[in-house]
């Protein structure tokens, strides 16, 4: 378990590292668009992944620990991925995307962002191995808190 603590950590710090580092403006609205169409890629199955989770934790669907792990691992494997798709500032171009420019304004907070999901991702996948539903549906939460305080903060909704 310190293993995935410890990953967890240092893939955090890498990921804050490589997005401040490395985000540049897209070269073209070909790029720019491309650049958009990998970044909701991987919202999309990091939402696909929440869903059922959501689901196990209002009851909609009955909790099965061993589900919840392998979807907190999807998450915590996606979350990790986020920053190298969105280091491609794709903010001065007309791409159709809920994505606010402040992902590129405020890249700090941003990689935060992503940060907390990371953590959290890794704390659920912790959780549901011990298969205890009190806590699960704790952890959960806690993975739902991340993903929508990034919404409030760089998503268009």
């Amino acid at each position: 378990m310190k293993f995935i603590k410890v990953s967890a950590a240092v893939a955090a710090l890498v990921s804050c590292v490589a997005f401040t580092a490395v985000a540049e403006p897209a070269k073209s609205l070909k790029h720019a668009k491309k650049a958009t169409e990998l970044r909701q890629s991987v919202f999309s199955l990091l939402g696909s992944n929440m869903g059922p989770l959501g689901a196990m934790a209002r009851g909609k669907m009955p909790m099965d620990p061993v589900a919840v792990e392998k979807h907190a691992m999807r998450i915590n494997q996606l979350s990790l991925m986020i920053a190298d798709y969105s280091k491609t500032d794709t903010s001065g171009f007309k791409v159709e995307t809920e994505a606010l420019d402040k992902i590129w304004q405020h890249g700090g907070d941003y990689t935060k962002r992503i940060n907390d999901l990371t953590l959290a991702s890794a704390k659920l996948q912790k959780v549901a191995a011990a298969k205890d539903s009190s806590a699960i549906k704790g952890a959960i939460g806690g993975v739902g808190k991340t993903c929508g305080g990034c919404h409030d903060d760089f998503k268009a909704e």
